[in-house]
């Protein structure tokens, strides 16, 4: 505390000194406050700690362009008790916020200088990069700071009785699932859901008859979380024969004909595709004109050969 006119005391204290909130959600500064009672009190509002030192930049968060849209601010004058409501919070907002007094009288001001300190937890779920079955698997709700109203699980959506930080798993087929984690009373804010690669399927472009010389582009889908590397086989090949979302042929030939398939992999597992058959069943209309030229120029060769044979025939009978 710290006198002002008349002897009275100045005092701004925070209800907590530091707090962590999931990000996306919305969180509440509280602070009561005091201030020499035969001044008049003209403003209060909310400021960034850190401006408080250059008095020619403290000013109200609702100021900021990055903050106007996201901030409330509501007051009890009667009990002195004042809330910052900060809708939305993000990595971005984390520091010290700090509750500013004006008063009618020139030079009585006061700043509650230590804040509240707030940090911003996005939640994930850690898990094993390898997990077999029958084998006892960790899920771990992770978080950057201490939330410490506890957790709630989803499988699919569908919400679990494990309320801890941790799921334990047998690893049966039954456990397979979408799993992710939120804190308890921002349920819906749950953490991205993490699952090896499924659903995996090649489709391929042209998907029609396939001529020698076209442009043929395999591409590979998955349903992965984080998204999965792709590599690409040949069926009979040990080595991948490319990698990445799609797998393209510029110029098709008989020789490049055969079986494929995709693999995705994450940190979490991995699965192939089935495989495709890729093959040359058609001709270009360039070749078939060009057959039908050599079809069109023997059938005139044959045709003069036959009149000159019949030619010949009646200069020998005559």
């Amino acid at each position: 505390m710290a006198c002002g006119v008349f002897g009275e005391d100045w005092n701004v204290i925070y209800e907590n000194k530091s707090i962590c909130a999931p990000k996306g959600s919305t969180v509440n500064l509280t602070c009561t406050y005091k201030y020499p009672e035969k001044l008049t009190l003209t403003d209060t509002f909310w400021i960034m700690c850190e401006k408080q030192n250059k008095p020619e930049d403290i000013q109200s968060l609702k100021e900021y362009s990055e903050y106007k849209d996201r901030v409330e601010y509501f007051e009890d004058k009667e009990k002195k008790k004042a809330v910052l409501r900060l809708h939305n919070v993000t990595e971005n907002d984390e520091r010290a916020y700090c509750f500013r007094l004006v008063t009618n009288t020139e030079g009585q001001k006061w700043i509650g200088k230590e804040g509240v300190k707030l940090a911003v937890s996005a939640l994930q779920v850690k898990a094993p990069q390898l997990v077999l079955e029958k084998q006892t698997v960790n899920l771990t709700c992770e978080t950057t700071c201490s939330l410490t109203d506890g957790f709630i699980w989803y499988k699919n959506g569908q919400t679990l009785t494990i309320q801890s930080e941790t799921l334990q798993l047998q690893s049966e087929r039954s456990d397979s699932g979408h799993y992710s984690c939120a804190a308890r009373g921002h349920e819906h804010l749950s953490s991205p859901a993490v699952n090896p690669p499924q659903n995996i399927s090649v489709s391929i472009s042209p998907s029609g008859v396939i001529v020698e010389g076209d442009s043929v582009t395999l591409s590979c889908s998955s349903d992965s979380n984080p998204p999965a590397e792709i590599s690409w086989f040949k069926e009979n090949q040990s080595s991948a024969v490319g990698s990445g979302q799609s797998f393209s042929i510029s110029s098709f030939k008989s020789s490049h004909s055969g079986r494929f398939y995709c693999e995705a992999q994450n940190k979490h597992g991995s699965q192939r595709s089935a495989s495709v058959s890729v093959t040359v069943k058609g001709i270009h209309y360039k070749q078939i004109l060009l057959y039908l030229s050599c079809l069109k120029s023997e059938d005139t060769d044959n045709h003069l050969n036959g009149s000159q044979d019949i030619e010949q025939k009646k200069v020998n009978q005559s």
